[in-house]
């Protein structure tokens, strides 16, 4: 009796590895060894960029904010650390949309946390 190999799963599974390596260049998109190696080192790609690109936004909120603070005649660590005192609950990201779109609201901010000692 000839050997059963389910050629129609195994088809279906490497035509959805090869569909999700399209575009990619020469072998990498076409052949099954080849874009099954580059397939999975995207999902490790995917995986690692998912949480480096919160680092990367904190970092430029951190920048936007600490911008606006010395435009403003305080420093970023002066700001944060009067914030937590005066009781304002905004985090960086709202900081940062204030400063760099509503200037004159993030001043408004500035000029109440500059009062707390």
């Amino acid at each position: 009796m000839p050997r059963s190999v389910n050629a129609v799963a195994s088809r279906k599974r490497r035509k959805k590895i090869l569909s999700q390596t399209r575009g990619n260049f020469g072998a990498r998109g076409n052949v099954w060894t080849v874009a099954k190696n580059t397939y999975e080192k995207g999902l490790g790609y995917a995986y690692r960029d998912r949480r480096t690109k919160k680092r990367n936004f904190r970092a430029l909120w951190i920048q936007r904010i600490n911008a606006a603070c010395r435009e403003n005649g305080i420093s970023y660590s002066d700001f944060m650390g009067k914030m937590i005192k005066s009781g304002v609950e905004l985090n960086r990201k709202v900081l940062a949309d204030l400063a760099m779109n509503q200037p004159q609201a993030f001043k408004a901010i500035v000029e109440k946390v500059k009062t707390v000692k």
